[in-house]
């Protein structure tokens, strides 16, 4: 899949779209958002329709474009911890928006 580019249409809005667009970004940094802090599994148990790959893809840019922080636990079995950092943090009135366009909008929740 392509990745949006910060040029594209030469607006404010490529760049939030180059950082977090996408169909699983807004939906992880959702799930991290309500539950604070996630270990691979549970994303992928709260996202039963995301591939291993995906899930690891996009965790890796969320990361890399500095919105969410990843903690390694020196331990055996390993484990990490995700979590929104101040910057991902910086998004919620954005996710809150979308949550509630979707709760107004979505006929399922209308019948």
């Amino acid at each position: 899949m392509k990745k949006w580019s910060i040029d594209e249409g030469n607006c404010s809005i490529s760049y939030t779209l180059s950082v977090a667009g996408g169909r699983w970004k807004w939906l992880i940094l959702y799930k991290l958002f309500k539950n604070r802090v996630m270990r691979y599994g549970e994303i992928k148990k709260e996202l039963p329709s995301i591939t291993h790959k995906m899930l690891s893809q996009v965790l890796k840019e969320l990361h890399s474009d500095d919105l969410i922080e990843r903690i390694d636990y020196a331990q055996v079995p390993p484990k990490v911890e995700y979590q929104l950092n101040e910057r991902g943090k910086s998004l919620i009135p954005i996710l809150e928006l979308m949550a509630e366009w979707g709760k107004e909008n979505c006929p399922r929740f209308h019948m």
